[in-house]
């Protein structure tokens, strides 16, 4: 994969956009099982952190960010501005799954040259 420069603010500094591409996303959907969902909730009934969600939340994060600098660069971008990510969880029926979905738009951005002057 190229390298992607990601970002969520509007502007990457010392590069001038010079082509907005397209607005792109991804979904990414993962199902937690029985013993992660039996262990995060003795978490929850005594309180502490999830060590299973929280890397199973980073597992995801990281695949949807994967899977927006691909998509960035098969439409020739080499930059993505304006980056949001937003988790959710789905259940229902005894079953729950962690959601990801990122946005961003995928930029074409030239680096600026500086001159040194020399004295």
């Amino acid at each position: 994969m190229h390298k992607i420069i990601t970002t969520s603010t509007n502007s990457i500094e010392g590069a001038k956009i010079e082509k907005y591409i397209d607005v792109i996303s991804t979904n990414v959907v993962v199902g937690t099982n029985f013993f992660s969902d039996f262990g995060a909730s003795l978490t929850d009934l005594f309180g502490g952190l999830s060590d299973t969600y929280q890397s199973k939340l980073q597992k995801i994060y990281k695949i949807g960010i994967d899977q927006l600098k691909t998509k960035a660069t098969n439409l020739g971008a080499n930059a993505i501005v304006g980056l949001k990510i937003d988790f959710d969880e789905i259940s229902g029926k005894g079953k729950s799954m962690f959601m990801i979905s990122t946005f961003g738009t995928a930029v074409k951005v030239c680096y600026k040259t500086f001159k040194v002057s020399k004295p």
